[in-house]
């Protein structure tokens, strides 16, 4: 875990906005579902450092907190952000304490009264739950600080705080205190190390001991004069011997945000797991939670994860794995356990994931796990509120993930129970991590967003608002150009026809070209452009009532993109065993005089077969340049820990190549740590594991990385290359060739680079990777179902030097043929085959004709026939088509 103790480590290789609920059956009985381009999001407040916990005041003031120790208010009157308050906390990164937790008393418009959970600078390591007084001006009244409670806790593993605060309707404050336990030395399993010396290693001392504050959420009442009372229903009566009256749950691992459901009182919370990435021995894989207790609980940790799976029993002296712990009668015998030995039964989460896919909630998908819990949402019909969110989204809970930048709105049936979740805001979210969220009351969504990188003052951690709009909807403006490169002078016809109004309103356009100003109703502008440089296009888009909207686009005027090709005698498309391949890149450029070879960046790379090769496939015909171990760095959770060239919580990229390069059989251990996770060797910070990766996706993460740091070198731009890569790594995969330039600049415009790639595919192609089919269906041996007017295709083939093709296939008579067909399922017939069943046991047979040799590439459309019509009845499965030379 990393130190912020809601966070896991994302392991080395770790506007306007919408609402999609397709696809839910139980979410589709609620109210109209919003159209989603009804929810508006805006940044109230930028560039925030290690944002934590908010809260709205009932005059719309926005309070938050920052995890070192500063303490925020935004008014909206004004627009403005102003730091209350520096607390003196105690906030090392390692160690995750700071100025955690915030809450705004029930009668806060009354009484001014605030709380906090917070570290203080103490010899005494602890936590404390403070109320202060906020003044009229938005001062804090220092002097009038209660302490509440006081948490004692443990510096030097303190990894896991909670540290959040929430109000029930009943005005109890409920407050989460994670397990202060650390998880380095249990191999990602449950932290139960009961040797001497080992207490810190041991959880039962903790989140399993109903003698203890921590691992579990509270449950108090303040009272006027700065203390606590007991409210009744706690899980342990006022008196009994070894436990504490203050637990309202106990079992709990890292519960750092909680929120209270104002009509129901049910408490709600999210629970970041353990790290395993795989089952064990021990027990099972990690699992994060989103739980939920309608009334006090034992939530099971350390014994149990998710829906009450079980962990064994540990001797960790020996590595001897013991029985299984039995949920509905936990016991805690460990040696560090001050409380009672048998534990109330454990209590199972409402929605719990692991880092790959979820059996039972798929649609949260995989990566790296920090489980946010959001609030509950109640529609008020009588608010008159133009930005509160719709009825749909009565009693609906939002949930968010930290690693994986989703948010969640989850439908519970009229007794709590889970009935279905749709993700919010999915494509034009753009959510920065988020970490806190709340409804103020005109029932627009806040939400802290902690930003880019966990450990530093990222740019991108932010206070947003999220609004529904339910009336009209500005137009939206969006610029089409003819170019938006060239020389002077340069004339450019720009178009509206990407512009959109949603309520089908008749729109206005403007236009600025610098001081030429141009209205029109639509269609095309023409405007030439007479000087080098760069000169900004507005268009502003406006309806009847005036509501409008504008899109910016810059026209470079004075260089333009070089041009490259890639030229071979060889075939475009498939490679083959030992290939001398040639090529030769060739450049030009309106503005260089000279192609300068230094400009010219040649690279010729092997990719292995990855577990998706279709879609690796896809990328041969569409990308002009891709790194793919980058892009698949770029999709995954790395980001979240790990810099390029500075140190977050994990280790910077740099760095990272810089020790391992050199070494020979890095490759292979990186690649496993990337899947099974684990620490140790930058430190104890365990790194999140990655079961969704294949070996290869893993492999090729860990080549991007090692190749940062290292001095690129560029191919000849003419040469040649044998391909044997894949005949070594005994797999098939994809060449890729690619070719980019720089040009020298001009007309006051900087360098320009550009690219071009080329693909090579095995020329063995399996023909179940293939997308584009009609009546056949895909099975793990190939293409079934082959009978008449059946189709396949395979795009922008080059049949260049293509002599034959032998097709692999198992009929069970002779009335089926395939035709190759160029262009279309009627095109020119480049070649055919007679389908004949094989002899003998062997179902399948291999048959080998000719093609036609064709210089262009071209769609190629295999189209079975057959005379006598068999209707429904499967004729065959074809295996594979090899292109041979």
């Amino acid at each position: 875990m990393p130190s912020l103790s809601f966070f896991r480590i994302p392991k080395l290789f770790l506007t306007t906005c919408c609402l999609m609920v397709s696809g839910l059956s139980a979410l589709a009985q609620s109210p109209a579902v919003p159209e989603e381009n009804r929810f508006t999001k805006t940044v109230l407040s930028n560039d925030l450092n290690e944002p934590m916990e908010l809260a709205v005041a009932p005059d719309g003031r926005v309070f938050f907190t920052e995890r070192k120790g500063n303490f925020y208010v935004y008014d909206p009157a004004s627009r403005q952000t102003k730091l209350i308050r520096e607390f003196p906390v105690f906030w090392e990164t390692k160690y995750g304490n700071g100025l955690i937790g915030l809450a705004l008393d029930p009668d806060f418009a009354k009484n001014h009264y605030i709380y906090f959970y917070n570290t203080p600078i103490s010899d005494t390591p602890k936590q404390h739950v403070s109320r202060f007084m906020l003044r009229d001006d938005n001062t804090l009244d220092v002097a009038s600080e209660k302490v509440l409670l006081e948490i004692p806790i443990d510096y030097e593993i303190s990894r896991h705080t909670g540290g959040s605060l929430a109000f029930g309707p009943d005005g109890n404050l409920y407050i989460s205190v994670g397990d202060n336990t650390s998880p380095f030395a249990s191999k990602g399993f449950t932290p139960i190390d009961e040797r001497p010396g080992r207490e810190q290693f041991d959880d039962q001392r903790a989140a399993g001991n109903a003698n203890d504050l921590r691992g579990a959420i509270l449950r108090v009442h303040p009272e006027a004069d700065g203390t606590i009372s007991i409210p009744d229903g706690n899980l342990f009566a006022k008196g009994t011997a070894g436990t504490r009256p203050e637990i309202y749950v106990m079992g709990c691992r890292n519960p750092y945000r909680i929120t209270v459901d104002p009509k129901t009182g049910i408490l709600y919370w999210g629970e970041i797991g353990p790290d395993s990435g795989k089952e064990g021995e021990e027990g099972p894989k990690g699992y994060d939670e989103f739980n939920q207790a309608r009334k006090a609980g034992n939530f099971g940790w350390p014994y149990f994860i998710g829906d009450n799976k079980a962990y064994h029993d540990v001797d960790f002296a020996t590595e001897k794995v013991g029985p299984i712990f039995d949920p509905a009668h936990p016991v805690n015998d460990s040696p560090n356990n001050t409380g009672i030995k048998n534990l109330p039964p454990a209590q199972k989460a409402l929605i719990w994931y692991p880092y790959d896919e979820s059996a039972e909630f798929p649609e949260l998908g995989k990566g790296g796990r920090s489980a946010i819990i959001g609030p509950v949402y109640n529609f008020d019909p009588s608010l008159k509120s133009e930005t509160k969110f719709p009825q749909y989204f009565d009693k609906k809970l939002f949930i968010t993930e930290w690693m994986r930048n989703w948010v969640f709105a989850v439908d519970l049936d009229d007794n709590q129970n889970y009935r279905g979740m749709a993700q919010f805001m999915p494509a034009t979210g753009d959510f920065r991590r988020p970490i806190d969220m709340t409804f103020g009351p005109e029932g627009s969504l806040y939400a802290l967003e902690y930003g880019s990188v966990y450990g530093i003052d990222n740019a991108d951690a932010r206070l947003v608002r999220i609004d529904y709009n339910a009336g009209n909807r500005a137009p939206v403006a969006i610029i089409s150009a003819t170019d938006s490169l060239g020389t002077a002078p340069m004339k450019v016809t720009f178009g509206t026809k990407k512009s959109y109004d949603l309520d089908k309103d008749p729109v206005t356009y403007q236009w600025k070209f610098g001081n030429n100003t141009v209205t029109s109703n639509g269609g095309t502008v023409t405007f030439t452009f007479g000087k080098n440089g760069i000169h900004p296009v507005i268009l502003k888009a406006t309806d009847p009532s005036g509501a409008s909207s504008s899109d910016t686009l810059l026209i470079r005027v004075g260089n333009t993109l070089p041009q490259l090709a890639i030229e071979t005698p060889n075939n475009r498309s498939f490679y083959f065993d030992n290939e001398q391949f040639a090529y030769s890149v060739k450049v030009t450029d309106k503005e260089d005089k000279s192609i300068d070879p230094k400009r010219t960046n040649v690279k010729f790379k092997f990719i292995p077969q990855l577990a998706n090769q279709a879609a690796l496939i896809g990328h041969q015909e569409t990308a002009e340049n891709m790194d793919l171990g980058k892009e698949l760095l770029e999709k995954s959770d790395c980001k979240a820990c790990h810099q390029i060239n500075q140190k977050s919580v994990g280790p910077a990229f740099t760095d990272v190549s810089n020790k391992y390069r050199t070494d020979p059989g890095a490759l292979a251990r990186l690649a496993n740590k990337v899947i099974t996770g684990g620490g140790g060797v930058w430190g104890d910070m365990a790194m999140n594991a990655h079961p969704q990766l294949s070996k290869e996706e893993a492999t090729e993460i860990v080549k991007y990385v090692l190749a940062i740091g290292e001095a690129q070198t560029s191919l000849p731009p003419q040469g040649s290359k044998v391909l044997q890569e894949h005949t070594q790594e005994s797999k098939p995969g994809l060449y890729q060739l690619t070719a980019s330039y720089t040009d020298g600049g001009g007309g006051g415009i900087d360098p320009l680079t550009n690219y071009t790639s080329l693909w090579l595919r095995p020329a063995q192609v399996e023909v179940e990777q293939l997308d584009s089919l009609y009546l056949l269906k895909k099975e793990r041996s190939g293409l079934s179902n082959l009978k008449n007017g059946a189709v396949f295709v395979m795009k922008d083939i080059d049949l260049k030097n293509i002599k034959t093709l032998t097709f692999r296939y198992s009929v069970p008579d002779d009335g089926l043929k395939v035709e190759v067909r160029s262009g279309s399922s009627t095109g020119k017939v480049l070649s055919a085959l007679k389908f004949s069943p094989a002899s003998g046991t062997n179902k399948f047979a291999e048959s080998t004709v000719p093609v036609e040799t064709t210089t262009i590439r071209q769609d190629l459309y295999f189209v079975f026939t057959r005379k006598e019509d068999n209707g429904d009845t499967t004729t065959g499965t074809l295996d594979w088509v090899r292109f041979g030379l």
